[in-house]
């Protein structure tokens, strides 16, 4: 993916050298009774499946984020910018510029102005508006203060432990002036500014609503509906921006498409527990996701994306 030289967004809020340590220990087996018990049968089972996915996938103690304890608990230590992270900071930046000229126009297209998110890069935990969050959570939006959350250590674990195109890199490629994977994690930058465009649509208050009156199961399917509109989006800007900017390299497109796959719920769960649960996908099946996004990706038309009316995801 060619990125270098292009603008880079001053929407971009460093809170890395702040640690993110917040303080807490483990949950004890009677925190743990209250709390299942709370969420009763169905809530527990999806909650020990996500549990044992951040196990599998990002080695941490579910245990122990429960608790409010993770890799956030070590002791935190002064932030220095390695040389890898300040080109991955950079790349962010100039994405995010890329978001804010795509739907900017898409935006004016319609007779509508643009807000712009901010984007605030953290390290191992952080405090948003919607609350105490942790890396092991993944990249986040919060539309309560309109910031997209990226502790860029999850770019790393995308590349090294969920094996998302990092070996695909062609040596013999003169014209790739980046590393493999890098159109993934761009990928998964847009999908979070996708939920900014469902927030400043009004489409994440609508479903909002809806899941607060609905059962658990409808509840869920409400928000892979939503997650998949943010993967279509995510295909729209990807779409705009080559045709502005030419940004796309051979490869480009199957590393998304890898990222995509490699997201799906029932993918993580079947590679977690060797089964899958329906009812419990949040965020859509691999195929569902490759699908919508390359929906996007091909059309660019943000009227593509309506998956909330699709009688087929």
């Amino acid at each position: 993916m060619r990125w270098k030289g292009r603008r880079e967004s001053n929407q971009v809020e460093d809170q890395r050298a702040s640690g993110g340590s917040f303080g807490g220990g483990g949950a004890s087996p009677l925190a743990l009774m209250a709390i299942f018990s709370r969420l009763g049968v169905k809530g527990t089972i999806v909650v020990v499946i996500l549990g044992l996915i951040v196990w599998k996938v990002f080695g941490i103690n579910p245990l122990a984020v429960v608790g409010g304890q993770s890799l956030s608990q070590q002791t935190a230590q002064p932030y220095q910018e390695t040389a890898e992270d300040a080109q991955t900071r950079q790349m962010v930046q100039v994405i995010l510029a890329d978001t804010e000229d795509t739907w900017q126009q898409i935006f004016a297209s319609s007779g509508q102005q643009y807000q712009k998110p901010t984007l605030v890069l953290f390290r191992n935990g952080v405090q948003s508006g919607c609350g105490t969050a942790q890396s092991a959570m993944g990249p986040f939006y919060c539309p309560v203060d309109q910031k997209v959350y990226i502790d860029l250590s999850f770019f790393q674990q995308m590349r090294q432990q969920m094996g998302i195109s990092g070996d695909q890199q062609n040596s013999s490629e003169t014209t790739r002036n980046d590393q493999a994977g890098d159109f993934a994690e761009a990928y998964v930058i847009a999908h979070e500014v996708g939920h900014h465009v469902q927030n400043l649509l009004g489409i994440s208050t609508k479903v909002q609503q809806a899941r607060q009156q609905a059962s658990e199961s409808q509840s869920n399917a409400l928000s892979v509906r939503q997650e998949l509109q943010a993967d279509c989006f995510a295909g729209v800007w990807a779409n705009h921006n080559q045709q502005r900017t030419q940004f796309l390299q051979a490869g480009d497109v199957e590393e998304a498409m890898d990222a995509a796959h490699k997201i799906g719920d029932d993918y993580l769960q079947k590679q977690a527990t060797g089964h899958v649960v329906p009812d419990s996908f949040t965020h859509g099946t691999s195929a569902q996701r490759s699908h919508w996004f390359n929906t996007g990706l091909k059309t660019g038309d943000i009227n593509q994306c309506d998956t909330f009316n699709a009688s087929q995801l």
